[in-house]
C-alpha cells in the first residue's frame, strides 16, 4: 500500500495565521492558499483588502509548486528557459508567478503554499515565513 504524507489542516492553519499576522504588521492584504501534495486546497484565506485576482493566483501558486515539486519562480525560469508557456502542460492551474513554494518534510513534498497580493519577492518571503513556522524558525 502506498501512503501519501501531506501537510495537515492544523499545520496549514498555523502557516496562514503567521502569514496574516505578518501582512497585518506591514499593513498589507494578501491571499494565502495551502494545498496537499496533489495540489488540492487544504486551506485558503483572502484578507479583506486583497484583490479578487489574488485569490485565484494564490491557489494556482500552491497547486503548481505541489504538483511540479518546485517553487513557482523556478517554474517560471523553466518555462522561459525551455520556451514552454503554461499551456504546454495542458493545465490552466499552472503558473510561473513567484510566491509559491513546495512544503517539504523528510525530503518529500507534502504540500504547496501560495501567497499573492504583493510583489513576487514579498509573496515568496511570506510563504517562506509560513513554512519556517512549521520548523520552529
Amino acid at each position: 500500500m502506498y501512503q501519501l504524507k501531506k501537510v495537515s489542516h492544523q499545520e496549514a492553519f498555523k502557516m496562514i495565521k503567521v502569514i496574516v499576522k505578518e501582512a497585518e504588521r506591514i499593513n498589507k492584504d494578501v491571499a494565502v492558499a495551502i494545498s496537499g501534495p496533489e495540489g488540492e486546497i487544504i486551506m485558503f484565506v483572502r484578507m479583506d483588502g486583497a484583490a479578487g485576482a489574488a485569490a485565484t493566483i494564490a491557489q494556482n501558486k500552491a497547486y503548481t509548486c505541489a504538483r511540479d515539486r518546485k517553487s513557482t519562480r523556478e517554474m517560471r525560469e523553466f518555462m522561459h528557459g525551455k520556451n514552454r508557456p503554461p499551456a504546454f502542460w495542458g493545465d490552466m492551474g499552472i503558473t510561473g508567478f513567484g510566491g509559491g513554494l513546495p512544503i517539504i518534510a523528510d525530503n518529500k513534498v507534502i504540500g504547496g503554499i501560495g501567497v499573492s497580493g504583493l510583489s513576487e519577492e514579498e509573496d515568496e518571503r511570506l510563504a517562506k515565513l509560513g513554512i519556517d513556522s512549521l520548523q520552529g524558525k
